[in-house]
């Protein structure tokens, strides 16, 4: 996860900076164990919206390709054979859950990407634009890394709780998306949403169910066991739920879960 054009001063000395109860669990490549990835697909549906639309349209990308806020590279075994890779990510991803010093990563300080103009012949940023403080900068820097008619392939969550706290800084409108990135650079923006009504409420009652499960007994099991017990089927049913409104095609996409972005540099 990258924190690009952040400010690294001493902004945040003497603050109390609010604790992170639920931190996000980083992503592993799929083939480190894929019965466990598909098992979490099953249940986190921002990541399974993720794939349904990333893997497909990674399949079409070639030649040189750029990934923006790499983490652990987990989509970069989706990458065709005739692709060739490069991460970037900033010097301090420790911060965001993510294991360092992959020899095809370049950690840099979040502001400049080290690399020359019309460097790469497609791009992808997965759940970093609302990391960043200034997207449009950062939007801007990938167009310049790219050659005209190269391919960015985006995604952003919308229904999501805070996360990386203090580094997260927005949610994204279908209508910002759009200005972003035709304002960077980039045409033929075309915006999908990431799940619907349905997804992102049962999104929010698996964190909950999380939250409530028993992890050690005190006085607060007393309350929060028996809200686990009652919260537990009411999850599985709108998970259930989200996974057939997906194939049907049905709720409501003004509340999704996230949106998929993928443009061409102009």
């Amino acid at each position: 996860m990258i924190r690009g054009l952040y400010n690294y001063g001493n902004e945040n000395k003497g603050r109390l900076m609010p604790s992170e109860g639920f931190k996000p669990i980083s992503v592993k490549k799929p083939s480190a164990n894929r019965v466990l990835f598909r098992i979490r697909c099953l249940v986190d549906l921002q990541l399974m919206t993720i794939v349904r639309y990333l893997r497909p349209a990674m399949a079409r990308l070639n030649g040189a390709v750029l990934d923006v806020g790499a983490g652990e590279s987990p989509w970069r075994e989706w990458l065709p054979d005739t692709t060739s890779y490069r991460g970037i990510d900033v010097g301090n991803a420790s911060e965001f859950g993510m294991e360092q010093g992959r020899d095809d990563i370049t950690y840099y300080d979040g502001r400049i990407i080290p690399f020359p103009d019309a460097s790469f012949d497609g791009a992808i940023c997965i759940e970093v634009l609302e990391h960043v403080e200034d997207p449009s900068a950062l939007v801007a820097e990938i167009a310049r890394c790219l050659r005209p008619g190269a391919t960015l392939l985006v995604t952003v969550p919308w229904s999501a709780r805070r996360h990386h706290v203090p580094h997260d800084y927005h949610r994204f409108t279908r209508e910002r998306l759009q200005r972003l990135f035709e304002g960077g650079g980039f045409v033929r923006v075309e915006i999908e949403e990431r799940g619907t009504d349905i997804a992102a409420i049962a999104s929010k009652l698996v964190v909950l169910s999380l939250r409530l499960a028993p992890r050690r007994v005190s006085l607060q099991t007393l309350w929060t066991f028996p809200a686990f017990l009652l919260t537990l089927p009411i999850t599985a049913i709108f998970v259930v739920s989200a996974h057939v409104s997906e194939h049907m095609g049905t709720g409501a996409k003004e509340d999704p879960l996230g949106y998929f972005v993928q443009a061409i540099r102009g």
